[in-house]
C-alpha cells in the first residue's frame, strides 16, 4: 500500500511558511528559518513574517549542510519542546548546530507513533528493539516508553550524549548506548543468533562509523536489509525504514523490501513523509517503508 504520512496536532511544532528553498517553523515558542532544498515554490507569507523569526542558519558558500545560525538577542541556544500524540509523551532537548539541524524531525511523528502502538503488539514479553542510525533518539524513546529493551546505535558520541538527554527529560531510563558503526555490529549480531522483535533504521545517504568506516547508501542498503531479515524474529515483529536522500525513490524501497522480506506484502505500507504549511503546500521530506506481523 503506498501511503503519505504527516505529522497530526502537535502543539510545540508547526511548519509555518516554506518556500525560496527554506521552511520557516516554530519550535515551542522559538521560530526558526533554515534551508531546506525541496522548497522550490514561493512563499506563502511575506517577507515581513520571516524576518520575526528567532534565528536564521545561513550556508557557508560551497557547503550543502555547514554554516552559522544568526540568532537573535533572547534567543536560547537550547531549549526543551514537548510531545503527546496517542498515550506518547516525550520530551526534547533541541539546539542549533553548525548543519543546519535542531535534533529532530519533526516529520517523523506518524513513524514515533507506529513504533510505540508496534512495540505493544508485541507478544515477547519484553521486545528487544534495535535502532540503527539512531541520532538524537526519538524512536528509541518511541520503543522503550512501550516497554521494550532498546539498543540504540549512533556512531556519534555527543549525538548519544544528546539522545540520554532527551531520555532522562521523558522520565525513562534502561537505554543501550553503542558507538558504533551500524554495518559492522549488525553482522556481529547475525553471527551471534540474536533475534530482535523491533528493528528501526533511518540511514544518511553518506556517513562515517567511529573508525572512518565509509556508508554509502546506494552501496550498503541492500546488504543492511538482508542482514535485518536475518536479525527479525520471524513469528513477532515490526520493521521501519526511513530515508531522507534527494532522488532515492520509494520504489527502490519497495523493489528491495519485496525481494528481501517477500512474506511481508500482506502488511507493508510504503510511500513519502511530507508536512504541511500553513498555505497547505506538502514539504516532501523522505521514504519510508515499514511493516508488522
Amino acid at each position: 500500500m503506498y501511503s503519505f504520512l504527516t505529522t497530526g496536532n502537535w502543539p510545540d511544532y508547526e511548519l509555518i511558511d516554506s518556500g525560496n528553498f527554506e521552511k520557516l517553523e516554530r519550535f515551542g515558542q522559538h521560530v526558526l528559518a533554515r534551508p531546506e532544498p525541496q522548497a522550490i515554490w514561493d512563499p506563502h507569507l511575506p517577507a515581513s513574517e520571516w524576518q520575526r523569526a528567532n534565528a536564521t542558519f545561513t550556508r557557508e558558500k560551497g557547503s550543502q549542510e555547514r554554516g552559522q545560525w544568526k540568532i537573535k538577542p533572547g534567543t536560547p541556544e537550547q531549549w526543551i519542546i514537548n510531545y503527546g500524540q496517542e498515550g506518547l509523551k516525550l520530551r526534547f532537548r533541541l539546539g542549533m548546530s553548525s548543519f543546519k539541524h535542531v535534533g529532530l524531525f519533526p516529520e517523523q511523528d506518524p513513524n514515533w507513533q507506529f513504533i510505540y502502538a508496534q512495540t505493544k503488539k508485541r507478544r515477547a514479553a519484553v521486545p528487544r528493539v534495535l535502532n540503527l542510525f539512531a541520532y538524537t533518539g526519538a524512536a528509541t524513546l518511541a520503543a522503550r516508553a512501550a516497554g521494550a529493551d532498546v539498543t540504540h546505535l549512533d556512531s556519534v558520541k555527543q549525538v548519544n550524549f544528546w539522545a540520554r538527554d532527551n531520555m532522562e527529560a521523558s522520565g525513562l531510563d534502561g537505554v543501550r548506548w553503542l558507538v558504533e558503526d551500524a554495518m559492522k555490529y549488525v553482522q556481529r549480531e547475525v553471527k551471534r543468533g540474536n533475534k530482535y522483535q523491533g528493528l528501526i533504521l533511518d540511514p544518511p545517504a553518506y556517513g562515517r562509523g567511529p573508525n572512518g568506516e565509509k556508508w554509502q547508501l546506494e552501496d550498503e542498503l541492500n546488504e543492511m536489509l538482508k542482514l535485518c531479515r536475518q536479525l527479525l524474529d520471524p513469528e513477532d515483529h515490526f520493521f521501519l525504514i526511513n530515508l531522507y536522500s534527494l532522488g532515492f525513490s520509494a520504489l527502490i524501497l519497495d523493489n528491495l523490501v519485496t525481494e528481501i522480506f517477500p512474506k511481508a506484502q500482506g502488511t507493508r505500507e510504503i510511500g513519502e513523509i511530507y508536512l504541511h504549511d500553513r498555505g497547505q503546500r506538502k514539504l516532501p521530506l523522505g521514504t519510508f517503508c515499514r511493516f508488522a506481523n
